[in-house]
């Protein structure tokens, strides 16, 4: 039953069936009660998503804010985006969104002189929802052919085709069971390397998302005729990224384990034999390794390796020995984020207090100043090749949209390839960088966007917004939702905690496995400051998070109700004693731990596992947890068991809310359109939940 929404209320909510499942973790038992909401085919779990669901939507329906957001969103939202150019003999591949296409179109245009740009592919044509999305594309280095990757309705899984761009003929070639793999090309467009799983019952035994192999794909032929290329039925939960060098003369392999940064390096000459075996160069989970070219068998790579926030080293892959380096780039006071190699010049992307910078390096890595960037903000999706004139990335804060900058190398000039304007007066607001101590007295910095010369008074609707996780940097980055919410006079609050990369990789081992309830401190001192300092009070504080994202705001909901009036917690990870059973979850044991195999990761683990830290009787802030029945990456049975536990035990006062779609994933490739009702209708849920509900406290 549903509350009218300005009229405080207990909520009553459609009953999960509880059962009496209790699970022995290493002599401590835990209860599951929920165990049934794990399977997305149990008619008893439908029929309580799609209760959920009509109350969802019967209360949105309600929320005079709903329109107003949407309307506004699809206005900010309708402008060009377009990504960095891949070039590739002589044209220019990239994509673009005119503004409400429910997916960006592939174009190319000639990389020199004039000429306008060409549609390649048109993924829109391809589904009547737009729910199919180009995932990857791989052109072969003269141009004249496209590997690309599809997947449908949100799906990790993709399937990989061929077009020959030239005749815009679209060939027979069609390769199933890939996904996290990328293409490489034979320098002749003859073929291309892969990496792909086991067809179902291929590997009966085998746990979800193991058992990759690289496997070699020659034009026309039927996948079954692929060339095994290397495996590791020793190893099953290894994966692969096959590249090969822009002279032809080797075929590189990235080794990777799970969700994290560290990754080996293999390779193997491609005029060797068909069996010739694939030699090891690097050590997997010991460093970061990013190969960024070579010359024959000298190797350029970022590595972290005995520098933390990161260096540059030239490795002769002949002795690759640690003491055999050579340094070139030294480890700075700046995170090196990431690297290009264009000719002979290293661009060195650098993140400053959680912002970027890039500099030149020459071969030798003598410095040569920094490239001017047009404001504080953030440098993304550096593109281009050895062989490359130009670098191509893209560049936004959290004012100004997404432009792709275009860098000449030589002389560290940079223009704009493509510039968004977007129906916004930036000038009326200000973004400003200011630093909250943690519990523990770390030093975190923080991103505030507003009104410009706006009042502290302790009575503006706040949106804190966090991730802390995966060696992934929180950086200012351009969001139409942002600008819905400042524009109504909100404040956004970017949070950046440990479990990222702003300051390398110490800071991201600081708030991971048993060091996990660092991010969670982290995130909660900002929330305490907020309101300290005036901007806010805990009924206008509202907190957001997707993914780990989604873990963070969980795990602080319950550990913090009364400090917050709003929680919008997407795409979760929740149920962090069993997250590893389901589809990609094993790949995030690195991050998390396994509370299964290990004692002590239990017990970290269950410190702050969210789903069982819910308690009776507690009034929680107003909640939304969004999820998507197409999500095989984060399934969505952690927000069904999440939503379920809270809406048992809460005290009613505070809607407890389930919003899942029904044909999207965990994020990438939603069409437009869901995306901007999605949105919407959390932003409206917010924004009259710190007007409207009662506080939590």
């Amino acid at each position: 039953m549903r509350p009218p929404p300005d009229q405080p209320r207990v909520w009553t909510y459609p009953p999960a069936a509880r059962g009496n499942v209790i699970d022995d973790y290493h002599g401590t038992p835990v209860a599951d009660p929920y165990r049934t909401l794990e399977d997305d085919d149990d008619p008893a779990t439908r029929a309580w998503v799609a209760e959920q669901t009509a109350l969802t939507e019967s209360y949105l329906a309600t929320l005079p804010e709903r329109s107003g957001f949407r309307q506004r969103l699809a206005e900010l939202w309708n402008h060009a985006r377009v990504t960095p150019p891949v070039r590739r003999g002589a044209w220019l591949f990239f994509e673009r969104n005119d503004g409400l296409q429910p997916q960006p179109v592939l174009y190319r245009q000639p990389a020199q002189g004039s000429g306008d740009p060409q549609v390649v592919l048109d993924p829109n044509t391809l589904s009547d929802d737009g729910t199919v999305a180009l995932v990857s594309y791989s052109p072969s280095d003269d141009g004249g052919m496209l590997a690309y990757n599809l997947s449908s309705g949100g799906s990790d899984w993709q399937t990989v085709h061929v077009l020959d761009v030239a005749t815009g003929t679209q060939l027979p070639d069609e390769l199933r069971w890939c996904k996290f793999t990328g293409v490489a090309w034979l320098p002749d467009g003859s073929g291309f390397f892969y990496a792909r799983y086991p067809a179902p019952g291929e590997v009966p035994e085998a746990a979800p998302s193991t058992h990759q192999r690289v496997c070699f794909h020659r034009l026309g032929t039927p996948q079954h005729q692929d060339a095994l290329v290397h495996a590791r039925p020793d190893e099953p939960g290894l994966g692969f990224h096959a590249v090969v060098d822009e002279q032809g003369d080797y075929l590189f392999l990235e080794l990777w384990t799970g969700a994290s940064a560290r990754n080996g390096l293999a390779y193997r000459r491609l005029d060797a034999p068909a069996n010739a075996p694939i030699e090891p160069l690097l050590d997997v989970d010991d460093a970061l390794y990013q190969l960024l070219g070579n010359d024959g068998p000298v190797l350029y790579v970022l590595t972290d390796a005995d520098a933390p926030r990161g260096r540059i080293v030239a490795i002769d892959a002949r002795r690759p020995e640690r003491d055999g380096w050579r340094e070139l780039v030294p480890e700075g006071e700046d995170s090196i984020e990431a690297a290009a190699l264009l000719g002979d010049r290293f661009m060195v992307n650098t993140l400053h207090h959680a912002h970027h910078r890039l500099a030149r390096y020459a071969l030798d890595g003598s410095p040569l100043g920094e490239v001017r960037l047009p404001a504080l903000g953030s440098l993304s999706n550096l593109c281009g090749r050895r062989r490359d004139p130009e670098l191509f990335a893209t560049f936004s804060t959290f004012l100004q949209a997404a432009s792709v900058l275009r860098v000449d190398p030589t002389t560290g000039e940079a223009g704009e390839f493509h510039r968004s304007d977007v129906d916004f007066d930036a000038s009326a607001f200000e973004t400003r960088q200011v630093f909250v101590h943690s519990r523990d007295g770390t030093r975190l910095p923080v991103f505030l966007t507003h009104a410009r010369g706006l009042e502290p008074d302790g009575t503006h609707p706040t949106l804190l917004y966090g991730y802390g996780g995966f060696s992934i940097s929180m950086t200012p980055t351009f969001n139409p939702s942002r600008l819905a919410w400042i524009e109504r006079g909100g404040v956004y609050a970017h949070a950046v905690l440990r479990g990222g990369r702003e300051y390398g990789d110490a800071w991201h081992q600081a708030g991971m496995l048993q060091r996990k309830q660092n991010v969670f401190d982290d995130f909660l001192a900002i929330g305490e400051w907020l309101v300290e300092q005036r901007y806010t009070r805990p009924e206008r504080l509202a907190i957001e998070g997707r993914s780990n994202g989604g873990l963070l705001v969980a795990a602080c909901l319950t550990q913090r109700p009364d400090l917050f009036g709003a929680v919008h917690c997407g795409v979760p990870v929740i149920d962090m004693l069993r997250y590893q059973r389901f589809t990609a979850g094993r790949f995030w044991i690195p991050e998390y731990g396994d509370a299964e195999a290990d004692a002590e990761q239990f017990a970290a683990l269950l410190a702050y596992a969210p789903l069982q830290r819910v308690r009776a009787g507690t009034a929680y802030p107003a909640t939304i947890v969004t999820t998507a029945d197409g999500d095989d990456r984060v399934v969505p049975m952690h927000a069904r068991k999440f939503v379920a536990a809270l809406q048992h035990a809460d005290a009613g006062r505070n809607p407890v809310l389930l919003r899942a779609d029904g044909k999207a994933g965990h994020g990438f490739g939603k069409p437009t359109n869901k995306v901007i009702e999605e949105t919407g209708d959390v932003l409206a849920f917010l924004w009259h939940s710190l007007h409207h509900t009662q506080a939590a406290h």
